[in-house]
């Protein structure tokens, strides 16, 4: 079998982990620090990927090496491990998933059939559409709807960017703000953005753990089990992919909408959604609405359907793990049932979260910022039991990490754990306030 044809079989759960990552961060806060501050955060963003590349990529190294999942190296490395992660993942797992599915709402209300309708419900119909997909389809319809959603929204908003930079849409004032923005981003009164905006750039760092897990069904799909090499280019595929997305919706941002991005949050998801929609309409023509606003929510979807997924399936794994009965690789019946058992568990606690969110009025910013944040504040602890894990001897020598990639990791944390030092400082104890 040549290279290519193993490539083939492997890929899959570094494009799912891109369906996930295209979200929240890229279509939210992206657009948003384009819009607010130009060009202003894209080394921020850059920087971002960059240090917690070495964390996320923990996962596919480790079972690729070892044939374990990385909960397994989390049980075996350190007794604490698997506990911590499990009570972190059963309280951010209920507002990520109501997180995304607002968001997912917000942009079905840009269709006309659905634009009488509250996002909030648009939001639980999103979720039920979701649980339906993966209960009856499994992992071979994640994997496949994943795929096409993620090519079709790179194509689009690659489009979509060089639209606006052949029309010439740079202005001075644009081209200036790499260096002189019109409002500074480096001020203690914007840790309220920055925080959220590396919190899910390109996604938590928490999950490093999904193409573990994802990794061991697309064995079974393709009846292939990738080495190192083909694990790991799945993997930088699909974050080279979050990578770029997140330039071009940064600049979409930018060019469209620079010095009025204090407005996108200022009202209900709607209207955010309404203001995305406008970057792609504008730079492209009022035409395009009809492919972009399925487009958009596409992205979305992506990553409602992708974590309604994940989690139930790393809660399940850990469950199988801690009271010793599997090893949560979905290699039985009571596996199985048990993962479609905590997935139902999550979407009926996301009704729940939609719903308190309804009644008590609360907008996109106020649900899906604390989520956001919420991830930035926890992923020192997801970085430092990664980082611990794949450099034990756990993991053959020769697949462990190298002197390149352990300085990244110890910069990461470094980096990780300062700014949200600082943010508790400033929030809570109103350190550089005034």
């Amino acid at each position: 079998m040549n290279f290519t044809k193993r490539i083939q079989k492997s890929s899959g759960p570094g494009i799912l982990l891109a369906g996930a990552a295209i979200g929240g961060s890229h279509l939210f806060s992206s657009t948003t620090a384009g819009a607010r501050f130009g060009f202003s955060l894209l080394g921020l963003i850059l920087l971002t990927n960059l240090l917690k590349y070495p964390f996320l990529l923990v996962g596919t190294r480790f079972t690729a090496s070892t044939g374990k999942s990385l909960l397994e190296g989390f049980k075996e490395r350190n007794s604490y491990y698997l506990p911590l992660f499990l009570i972190v993942s059963l309280i951010t797992g209920t507002f990520t998933i109501a997180a995304v599915s607002i968001l997912s709402g917000a942009l079905l209300t840009n269709i006309p059939f659905f634009s009488f309708f509250p996002e909030i419900n648009l939001s639980i119909l999103v979720l039920g559409i979701s649980g339906m997909i993966l209960i009856l389809g499994k992992y071979k319809a994640l994997d496949r709807i994943s795929k096409f959603l993620v090519a079709l929204l790179t194509f689009l908003t690659l489009f979509a960017v060089l639209s606006l930079l052949f029309k010439g849409s740079m202005n001075d004032s644009l081209k200036l703000s790499f260096f002189e923005p019109e409002v500074s981003p480096w001020k203690l009164t914007n840790l309220a953005f920055l925080i959220p905006l590396m919190g899910w750039m390109p996604c938590p760092v928490e999950l490093c753990v999904w193409p573990s897990l994802w990794m061991f069904s697309r064995a079974k799909d393709a009846n292939y089990k990738p080495n190192v090499r083909e694990a790991e280019f799945d993997f930088n595929l699909g974050y080279v992919i979050t990578v770029v997305t997140a330039i071009f919706f940064l600049t979409l941002g930018a060019i469209t909408m620079y010095g009025t991005g204090d407005g996108m949050l200022s009202s209900g998801g709607g209207s955010f959604a309404q203001k995305l929609i406008y970057l792609y309409t504008e730079s492209i023509g009022d035409w395009s609405k009809w492919i972009i606003v399925p487009a958009a929510f596409a992205a979305m979807f992506s990553t409602t359907i992708t974590c309604l997924d994940a989690y139930p399936r790393s809660i399940s794994a850990i469950q199988g793990l801690l009271i010793g009965t599997d090893l949560g690789r979905m290699d039985s019946k009571a596996e199985r049932n048990r993962f479609q058992w905590w997935m139902i568990v999550h979407i009926f606690a996301s009704f729940i979260a939609l719903l308190i969110a309804k009644s008590q009025g609360l907008g996109v910013k106020e649900f899906v910022f604390p989520a956001m944040t919420g991830s930035f504040l926890t992923a020192p602890l997801f970085a430092w039991m990664a980082m611990d894990t794949i450099n034990s001897k756990l993991v053959p020598s020769k697949n462990r990490y190298g002197l390149f990639l352990k300085t990244f990791c110890w910069i990461g944390l470094i980096f990780l754990t300062l700014f949200s030092l600082l943010f508790i400082a400033n929030s809570f104890f109103g350190i550089g306030v005034g």
